[in-house]
């Protein structure tokens, strides 16, 4: 076992923040990397060094390997934490980590690899017995097979990039000539944002659930679970809303969905954190997607309700900690809830708004955590994704924490440019939303013309 002097932070805003704060807990120095954009971000006074790496367009500063690796040899760093997004499921950056003697605080180079390539998590996952939803059983050859396999199981389908995120490379058909269509537009559009234009097929669910299950692995065999998380509130395929616990999921269905992901994780030699995820059918049938090989966006909800800190057990983990605590000694509590804010205009098609925030007012109280990097005076750089502040509240009920997170929005004062705090405000007074009855649909149903 290794002890972590020094760590580099290869990402940028809350969550470089969130990972500094961890890193200063532990005793462990913190390095975190900055564009020129970022250059004066609130952040970096709190970080024991910082290094400058490039203009602001993401090519030339986060997701330069090259010079993030320049800044981590300079500074002899132990180790490098990804965070989310950029690098953080990049197989070639983890490989020049390890070949550079640099621990990456993730997943080894081969899970990353295996799990990253969405066709082979599902082979593995039908080996194990972990449900899948019905459809390929591999990578798509041509147009023509891509049809047999649609006919076979029946429409609507989807065709689903292997390498894709976000949404991208995504494309739903209802018959034949909307499936040729989104074949090639699927093909496309996999190219250009993952420079893979592969792809698979599935049936395709029609408002499901998104549910996924939290996991944390060591490299002495144990993997244990942290219950799971409602991302179901989404649009385009980014997440607005997560929760724990699901609502209205049955007890017996969560165990044997905590069951599933760590039946494929361990299958697949995963260490460190990372999470399954699942639809969810009306009648509870679960069907396997894919396994994120990083930290999410929404773990904070996961903390609240196990009250284990996931990026300090991520790099307990990277250093070769065992696991502290079995399955047995996981118990959840309560109701978390995480609102994304984003700077967007939800009025105007969500156009992203950029600038410089006047007055920031947070809300605060019992049982509510802000993560951000904003504050009053802060430019909010035009060159990366919207979300400025996380907004986390915990209660003992559900219906406790949306009265709190209703509060706790109108409480919430950003000046200066649009967020999607109006949005948000409506979807928790939504009659839906509140007795539960969420789907992958909601925000498309209920608030999209």
């Amino acid at each position: 076992m290794k002890k972590f002097s020094r760590i580099l932070i290869a990402n940028r805003g809350e969550i470089a923040l969130r990972i500094l704060r961890a890193c200063r807990e532990l005793g462990i120095e913190s390095v975190i990397v900055h564009s020129v954009a970022d250059a004066g971000a609130g952040y970096l006074d709190l970080a024991d060094r910082t290094v400058c790496i490039g203009p602001g367009p993401s090519q030339q500063s986060y997701l330069d390997i090259s010079r993030i690796i320049a800044a981590a040899e300079v500074e002899d760093v132990d180790a490098i934490h990804p965070g989310y997004g950029f690098l953080a499921e990049n197989v070639q950056f983890a490989e020049i980590c390890k070949s550079s003697h640099i621990e990456f605080i993730g997943p080894g180079v081969e899970a990353i690899a295996f799990l990253g390539d969405k066709g082979k998590a599902r082979e593995l996952a039908r080996e194990v017995g972990v449900p899948c939803v019905p459809g390929s059983t591999g990578i798509l050859e041509n147009e023509d097979e891509a049809l047999k396999i649609a006919q076979e199981i029946g429409y609507p389908v989807i065709v689903k990039a292997v390498a894709g995120g976000g949404g991208r490379g995504m494309r739903v058909a209802h018959n034949d000539i909307t499936l040729k269509n989104g074949y090639s537009q699927a093909k496309i559009e996999a190219e250009t944002a993952f420079n893979n234009p592969d792809v698979y097929l599935e049936k395709y669910v029609e408002k499901p659930r998104h549910v996924e299950i939290q996991i944390l692995a060591d490299h002495h065999g144990e993997v244990v679970h942290l219950g799971e998380r409602d991302c179901s509130l989404q649009r385009r395929h980014q997440k607005l809303i997560e929760e724990s616990p699901s609502p209205g999921l049955p007890p017996e269905v969560r165990d044997e969905m905590g069951v599933a992901a760590k039946k494929l994780v361990k299958a697949a030699g995963y260490t460190n954190a990372g999470t399954v995820e699942f639809i969810v059918d009306k009648d509870f049938n679960f069907y396997f997607i894919e396994v994120n090989t990083r930290i999410q966006v929404e773990h904070p909800v996961t903390e609240m309700v196990t009250g284990v800190d996931l990026i300090k057990e991520q790099i307990r983990l990277a250093s070769g900690e065992r696991l502290g605590m079995t399955q047995d000694d996981i118990k959840t509590k309560g109701v978390a809830i995480e609102c994304r804010i984003n700077a967007e205009d939800p009025a105007d098609n969500f156009r992203p708004c950029p600038g410089k925030i006047g007055q920031f007012r947070a809300p605060g109280g019992y049982g509510v955590r802000l993560d951000t990097h904003a504050y009053a005076g802060y430019t909010v750089p035009p060159n990366y994704d919207s979300m400025i502040a996380k907004l986390i509240v915990y209660q003992e009920t559900r219906e406790e924490a949306i009265n709190c997170m209703r509060r706790c929005l109108d409480e919430f004062v950003i000046e200066g440019i649009s967020t999607t705090i109006p949005l948000a405000q409506e979807i928790f007074k939504h009659l839906n939303f509140v007795a539960g009855k969420v789907n992958t649909g909601f925000i498309e149903e209920y608030f999209l013309d």
